[in-house]
């Protein structure tokens, strides 16, 4: 079976606008979430969100082309030159064919649906955009990736609720592995934070509401949790067939391994009892890609915060792991970035990757009361060092859609974690 590499990585987050400073404030246990700035949240139940600061498009793209694409859509180029950047791949007329794009999104079209209905409603039809519904459509990060940098293979989007940037690894894999491409440009992109989207989500009763203290209002798997926290942002990976990565004398800087995919088929928002769903795609990952449960080193949680979730989630690494999960240090990004949605697979996707590349763990922060129904080693507030061979990212959305990622560190023979290998080839 073709092994996959990832050569690439880029990143857009609420807690830094590139791979190595979201890392160092990953690692370092500081939060992203602040103050709602993009628009008046003064009258609305919920106020703070994981914001990405300090974004320049133009230092990505060109800025008549920015004008005429979503922020979520800028966010994928920015992050896609990122990862092109460090992997050294040229796009050139005899490759071009041999690429695909697939990033994925949860939201898209939220904040332009909404901005245009207020422009519709009050300065009249002749005022929308013209550009509103290509703008909108979910499709239109991968197809601005793919008409920015000129790739004319696949362009793929799948949209997967809260799962959608687990899931485009898995997606990108079966396109490799498949034989149409090569080189896949793969992660998540998200920005959806508007008035109508807080509001909603507030009245679930799906937000924290800590808004005088929104650094602390991420909490995953605390006692005290009562919430996620909206966010935005974009990660993106390069990921490659290890043959095509030899061929070009590529640095590979891990190993997607594959992974699975599940359905709860029990309700539009709330886990299936027990995190049974999630603990079927766990094990069936773990099956596909011929991992033992004690092989596994890291677990990158979905871990939003929210009282239902981190429970059923603790629950469902236990009926996968058994009496292993005890062992296993698992952690949450959310607790610093908060939710990015449909790029929330793609944030946790760093996160195992750079543990992998640098031996280091990030924490959950803000998790300072045990609960018994979260009793699993998550690495509370601050970051530890560890060999980590091989990670898995969860990721759960509504609807009851369910995925489960692993990545391993590189290894020449693909023998396994017994001899690990330098990364470069």
């Amino acid at each position: 079976m073709q092994r996959i590499v990832i050569t690439g990585l880029g990143a857009i987050t609420p807690i830094g606008n590139t791979v190595e400073e979201f890392w160092q404030n990953l690692t370092g246990g500081v939060s992203g979430i602040a103050p709602v700035t993009q628009f008046d949240a003064g009258n609305l139940p919920v106020r703070i969100a994981g914001e990405v600061k300090n974004f320049e498009p133009q230092k990505y793209m060109n800025i008549k082309a920015s004008r005429r694409m979503s922020r979520a859509a800028q966010m994928s180029i920015a992050a896609t030159r990122q990862a092109l950047e460090e992997s050294k791949l040229e796009i050139t007329d005899d490759n071009r064919e041999n690429i695909g794009v697939v990033i994925n999104t949860g939201g898209a079209g939220l904040c332009e649906t909404y901005w245009e209905t207020l422009v519709i409603e009050k300065k009249g039809p002749d005022r929308v955009s013209p550009f509103y519904i290509p703008m909108m459509a979910p499709n239109m990060a991968s197809c601005q990736v793919s008409i920015t940098f000129g790739i004319t293979g696949p362009a793929m989007t799948a949209v997967a609720a809260c799962a959608s940037g687990v899931t485009a690894f898995l997606d990108a894999v079966r396109l490799l592995r498949s034989g149409e491409v090569k080189v896949a440009i793969t992660g998540g992109t998200e920005a959806s934070l508007n008035p109508l989207a807080l509001a909603s989500l507030a009245n679930m009763q799906a937000l924290s509401r800590n808004n005088d203290e929104p650094e602390k209002a991420s909490r995953p798997f605390d006692r005290d949790r009562d919430g996620f926290v909206f966010a935005e942002g974009a990660a993106v990976m390069i990921l490659e067939t290890l043959d095509h990565a030899r061929g070009r004398g590529a640095r590979i800087i891990a190993e997607v391994l594959g992974g699975a995919q599940t359905a709860d088929a029990f309700h539009i928002t709330a886990p299936a009892p027990g995190g049974a769903g999630a603990a079927r795609a766990l094990r069936k990952a773990m099956q596909t890609c011929g991992i033992e449960p004690e092989e596994v080193n890291y677990i990158v949680a979905h871990g939003t915060g929210t009282p239902l979730n981190d429970a059923a989630e603790t629950q469902a690494i236990k009926t996968a792991f058994g009496g292993q999960a005890y062992q296993i240090p698992i952690s949450s990004p959310k607790s610093m970035v908060g939710h990015l949605l449909g790029a929330a697979g793609s944030i946790s996707a760093m996160a195992a990757v750079l543990a992998i590349r640098d031996g280091l763990i990030p924490p959950t922060i803000n998790l300072d009361n045990a609960t018994p129904e979260c009793d699993l080693d998550y690495v509370p507030n601050t970051a530890r060092k560890a060999t980590v061979d091989v990670a898995l990212i969860n990721g759960f959305g509504f609807g009851g859609q369910n995925g489960v990622t692993a990545f391993r560190a590189f290894h020449q023979t693909g023998s396994g974690p017994s001899k690990r290998s330098e990364a470069y080839v």
